[in-house]
């Protein structure tokens, strides 16, 4: 049979499937939940196959179920941003609404702002759709404003497109950690406002914070009414849920929900999310989740200390990430297949930047991301070391680098 060729998207993808576990090797490289505290749902599942076994055996209405659309809208009102019911729309987790916005808002060589680094599972998504990547850097406040000014200045004086929106994760930035200031925040929608700019903001991390104060989301700061806000259970319940909400404008909800081929999502989980949370039970899992995610970011911390002294590292307030910098002349790239050999699983900084052609720019290079949440204590302590014999297969001696000062910290883990 003569070869059909694939779509462009397609055919650059992997043509390998995905491991289906880690076998025995301790996985920091994904921001799965730690199993222990995946919460009880079976009397709100018992109810919803019960009393509500007619609306959650049948396919779901599409914009999602009312009740869950309301309890979402309420949760954010309480947070700051002002929304009804009529402005949520619920999804297949937020990837799903990154991928609905982008079936909105992009034609084939439209261009999108992404922080350099950027979630590293949208760069896919996003490049699905031939979108040209505008990097813009950041640092300890999070996306640089002066930076996106400058560049969207350039564009206008080339004579190029307006991108069609910015991407950023504003609270825990995946991968970084870092949470945007306000004053950043308050720039960034200016920004958008002023050059007719939409704002994907991506907010899993939201709630799991361990110590510091909130800034507003950019939903809540939105005087303009163009940010779609995309919220998630996957963080903060269980990320087998795949329950997800875009927050935005409703004339865009609209179109989003004529382009989202299923049938609704599932009304069955929805109706578990909604029930189970009706009964009170979000704010001490909360509590649970953030106390927890706390001891093992201090564990992952206190262990990089001990045995990788020669790293330096952003410590977050809250979130599922710890951010490497490695000492100058390792490539991140051989040290995770090295540590993979060791019986530790990572992601190296490359895959978190979304353009190839970077020239002679090595920053990925130096770069590595943690997860802290999925293992143990135990097993972070233990993945810590064999991270560390991984480093040493690339050359470097303990106290060949000495460990520079962590962009931010906190005096707990000092």
């Amino acid at each position: 049979m003569k070869q059909v060729s694939l779509a462009r998207r397609a055919a650059r993808l992997s043509p390998t499937m995905p491991a289906s576990s880690h076998d025995h090797a301790i996985p920091f490289d994904s921001g799965h939940g730690f199993p222990a505290l995946f919460p009880d749902l079976t009397a709100a599942a018992e109810k919803a196959l019960t009393t509500y076994r007619h609306e959650t055996l049948q396919y779901g209405v599409r914009p999602g179920l009312p009740e869950l659309r309301e309890w979402i809208a309420g949760a954010m009102n309480m947070d700051g941003a002002k929304v009804t019911p009529g402005e949520i729309f619920v999804t297949n987790g937020a990837k799903q609404g990154i991928e609905l916005a982008c079936r909105l808002l992009l034609d084939e060589g439209d261009s999108i702002v992404v922080t350099a680094p950027t979630y590293f599972t949208s760069i896919p998504i996003f490049r699905s759709f031939d979108v040209d990547f505008i990097e813009v850097g950041q640092d300890s406040e999070g996306l640089d404003t002066d930076e996106l000014a400058a560049t969207l200045e350039r564009l206008k004086r080339d004579g190029r497109k307006t991108p069609k929106f910015i991407y950023n994760v504003p609270d825990f930035h995946n991968p970084t950690g870092v949470t945007m200031s306000r004053r950043r925040r308050e720039a960034l929608l200016k920004l958008a406002s002023r050059h007719g700019m939409y704002v994907v903001e991506d907010s899993p991390y939201r709630k799991v914070r361990f110590e510091g104060s909130s800034e507003p989301s950019l939903k809540a700061l939105d005087r303009s009414n163009n940010v779609l806000h995309l919220g998630t259970f996957s963080k903060l319940i269980a990320p087998g849920l795949r329950i997800g909400w875009v927050a935005g404008a409703p004339e865009l909800l609209a179109r989003m929900i004529q382009l989202k081929a299923d049938g609704g999502s599932s009304p069955f989980v929805q109706r578990i999310i909604v029930e189970w949370c009706k009964a009170g039970n979000l704010a001490a899992h909360t509590e649970n989740v953030q106390g927890t995610y706390r001891l093992h970011r201090d564990h992952m911390v206190a262990a990089l200390r001990r045995d990788l002294p020669e790293v330096s590292m952003q410590v977050p307030e809250g979130g599922y990430y710890v951010w490497l910098t490695l000492p100058h002349g390792v490539d991140a790239d051989e040290l995770a297949k090295h540590a993979a050999e060791e019986g530790v699983t990572v992601l190296a900084g490359s895959k978190f930047y979304a353009r190839v052609d970077r020239g002679n720019d090595l920053t990925p290079k130096r770069h590595m991301r943690l997860a802290y949440t999925h293992s143990s204590p135990e097993q972070i302590d233990e993945g810590i070391r064999r991270l560390a014999a991984a480093l040493r297969r690339c050359g470097i001696s303990p106290g060949d680098a000495p460990m520079e000062r962590a962009v931010a910290s906190h005096p707990t883990i000092a």
